[in-house]
């Protein structure tokens, strides 16, 4: 089935792709030998493009075999000898001595090993039942499985302090429930290692052989940090590595903002008005705003029944009520033809202005108090 949205952002596909190949393999896998010769068929490749991130990808659907994560990398010495470095630097510079680790696409173990030897407690997410075998058989940690939002296929040794996914993303039709499963089962605070094939090099030297239908997502260093961080992850550092042909991205979780201040603030503020107000008779103090920082705290501090009304200069909003709490607003001329003995000024950039006005026309006949950012502030 073609696509016709964004496997990462859901926007709008260009109706007219950027290429059309035909006559295409079609896989990067399983090679046809002399037997299945005569079955085998070219097939057409669409690359197209989002029109909203603008992350270039096919329209093509996925090869069979996308969940499974095959490997040539153990005939190659610099490629060990470059991904050895790269782990024992990783775990240093983020603490992972020691640590759960999990490799998400494990395929036989050729990194997992690596990252064993790097001192991490290393385990393998894997959907070949073999590669799992050939892992088990090395004495590796790995489990069948493949990473998704939902659902029992996660790694059940989670949840973990780091995790890697090494070209790995760029096969899979959804490539946020991959993400999200990721965060889902790693602690707060944890960290990653994602990399994929680098098409801001593959632009650069117009490598146009470079697509198969195995690679669904063409990631530039800007489309692959789009992708992590609308499902979750913070990307700390961001390089072009081996020869120039992978974006390496380490991610951090993101934590969920903490607002806990937010609590704190507005019990100590609804605290200084109350006992402000207890300074006066009953119902003769009056507020200054109706912005919606004023009409907000108005219902955060329980103010209904404790103020008199409340006053803006704004026609608009002048003879209607202060939404939820249902207090009068009235011109200024209020302050004049019914009485009070105190202003609380909520008129945020405009409150000092707003102190002035009532200073000229009243002197001291009314008593001052502004809200600021730290509290409420007094004449004494």
């Amino acid at each position: 089935m073609l696509i016709n949205k964004c496997r990462v952002c859901g926007g709008a596909i260009f109706k007219k792709p950027l290429l059309r190949y035909v006559k295409m393999p079609r896989s990067a896998q399983y090679l046809p030998d002399a037997r299945s010769l005569k079955k085998d068929r070219g097939i057409s490749l669409d690359v197209c493009q989002c029109e909203a991130c603008g992350l270039v990808q096919l329209k093509n659907p996925p090869v069979p075999y996308y969940r499974e994560v095959i490997r040539a990398v153990g005939v190659s010495r610099e490629m060990r000898a470059f991904r050895k470095k790269q782990f024992a630097e990783f775990v240093k510079k983020y603490s992972l001595k020691n640590k759960k680790v999990v490799e998400i696409g494990c395929g036989r173990g050729d990194y997992l090993a690596l990252m064993r030897q790097a001192g991490t407690d290393a385990y393998g997410l894997e959907y070949s039942l073999e590669s799992v075998r050939h892992c088990l058989k090395n004495g590796l940690k790995a489990s069948r499985g493949f990473i998704r939002t939902g659902g029992s296929a996660g790694p059940i040794q989670a949840p973990f302090d780091a995790f890697f996914m090494l070209s790995f993303l760029e096969h899979l039709p959804d490539p946020n429930a991959a993400l999200r499963g990721i965060h889902k089962h790693l602690r707060e605070g944890g960290s990653g290692l994602v990399e994929v094939p680098n098409f801001d090099m593959i632009l650069r030297d117009k490598l146009f052989s470079e697509f198969i239908p195995d690679h669904l997502l063409y990631f530039t260093g800007q489309t692959l940090r789009t992708a992590l961080e609308l499902n979750g992850f913070a990307v700390i550092e961001m390089n072009e590595v081996w020869h120039d042909y992978i974006i390496s991205a380490v991610v951090r979780k993101r934590p969920r903002t903490d607002l806990s201040g937010f609590r704190q603030q507005q019990a100590m503020i609804k605290g200084e008005i109350e006992r402000y107000i207890r300074r006066f008779k009953e119902k003769r103090v009056a507020v200054w705003g109706a912005g919606h920082q004023a009409l907000a705290l108005l219902s955060l501090a329980n103010l209904s029944g404790k103020i008199k009304y409340v006053v803006d200069s704004a026609g608009f909003k002048q003879g209607k009520f202060t939404p939820a709490t249902h207090i009068r607003i009235l011109s200024p001329e209020a302050l004049k033809q019914d009485p009070v003995d105190a202003v609380i000024v909520m008129a945020a950039s405009y409150s000092d202005e707003v102190a002035r006005i009532i200073h000229k026309r009243f002197g001291r006949k009314i008593h001052i108090a502004i809200l600021r950012e730290a509290g409420l502030e007094t004449a004494d």
